[in-house]
């Protein structure tokens, strides 16, 4: 598999994350660069291990696992999803709104978007010409980039949007993004 296969694929991939951090930049525009950077990081590091982990299982698992990803990846985001819309809908400025900034938010998110990484990486595990190290790199260095671009082009839409109608809004993102990884599209 060359470079350019290599790049598209860890485009696509990336663009789960592309979205979920649209909705981030919308919900919180006020992040510090560090919580930025470590959102991005989490995002683009389990982009890029769960092929790692995919590639190590092989085939033992491929059967197993692939009946259950797409409802793991399912469920993490349309429950994370589904609360950002009732506490959007509820229209409370209480500390029970979903904190981009929280380590167990970050990581379900990273997770629940990496999902489909780890089908690639079992399919990796079938093919001789592919360079694992580099495929997880472009991988991981691609979805970190999308991340990050994606917060940044979509910081500045609170002004243009009430905060519980962004809540809902991302909210709605990361329940379709589910239902998009549910149907296999």
């Amino acid at each position: 598999m060359g470079f350019f296969s290599l790049f598209l694929l860890a485009l696509s991939l990336a663009m789960d994350c592309f979205a979920v951090s649209c909705s981030a930049g919308a919900l919180q525009p006020n992040l510090k660069t560090k919580n930025i950077l470590a959102f991005a990081f989490s995002f683009g590091f389990f982009q890029a291990l769960m092929p790692l982990l995919g590639w190590l299982g092989g085939e033992i698992v491929v059967g197993y696992l692939s009946r259950f990803t797409n409802w793991i990846a399912f469920g993490i985001l349309a429950f994370i999803g589904g609360k950002m819309i009732i506490e959007g809908i509820r229209n409370n400025d209480d500390d029970s709104k979903i904190d981009m900034t929280r380590i167990g938010t970050v990581l379900l998110l990273s997770v629940a978007t990496s999902i489909d990484a780890l089908a690639v990486g079992f399919g990796f595990s079938m093919m001789q010409d592919v360079r694992i190290g580099l495929a997880l790199f472009l991988i991981g260095i691609v979805s970190f980039i999308v991340s990050l671009i994606g917060y940044y082009l979509t910081r500045h839409l609170h002004k243009l949007v009430k905060a519980n109608i962004a809540e809902i809004i991302g909210g709605l993102v990361l329940v379709a993004l589910g239902v998009k990884i549910l149907l296999g599209f």
